[in-house]
C-alpha cells in the first residue's frame, strides 16, 4: 500500500519572526466535545501551524480540533509547514510528523503529535 503524504501549513501566511511571539497562538477554549486521538484526513479543510508546539486543524463544516504537541518541535513555527506520512486515512495522535525547510536541507525535526482538543478560537485583536 502506498503511503499518503500530508503536507501541512503551506496556505498559512505569517509575517516572519510572529512565530515566538504570543500573538502567533490564538487563544482557544475547549468546545466540551471529545478528545480525538485521530480526526479523519478527508474532513480536514486547512491546517494552521501556530508556533513550534501548536497545529489547529480546521475541519470541514468548521469544527477545529488543536493539537498540542507533547514537546515543542524545533523549525515548525517559523517554517509553518510539514510532513506527514500514513498509509491510512487519518492522523493520529500516535503519528509522528516531519518539518520542511525551504533550505539547504528539506527536512529537518521529527516530532510526536498530542491529542486532537475540539476548540472554538477567540477572535483576534485588532
Amino acid at each position: 500500500m502506498r503511503p499518503i503524504v500530508l503536507t501541512a501549513g503551506l496556505l498559512a501566511a505569517c509575517a516572519p519572526g510572529l512565530a515566538n511571539d504570543r500573538l502567533a497562538v490564538p487563544a482557544a477554549v475547549p468546545t466540551g466535545g471529545k478528545t480525538e486521538s485521530c480526526i479523519p484526513l478527508i474532513q480536514v479543510r486547512q491546517t494552521h501551524v501556530r508556533s513550534d508546539s501548536v497545529i489547529d486543524f480546521e475541519m470541514k463544516g468548521g469544527a477545529v480540533y488543536r493539537n498540542a504537541l507533547p514537546y515543542p518541535c524545533p523549525g515548525l513555527g517559523s517554517e509553518k509547514r510539514y510532513v506527514h506520512e500514513t498509509s491510512i486515512n487519518q492522523i493520529c495522535s500516535s503519528d509522528t510528523i516531519r518539518v520542511l525547510y525551504s533550505s539547504p536541507s528539506p527536512l529537518g525535526a521529527t516530532c510526536g503529535l498530542g491529542q486532537f482538543v475540539p476548540v472554538t478560537l477567540a477572535p483576534r485583536e485588532k
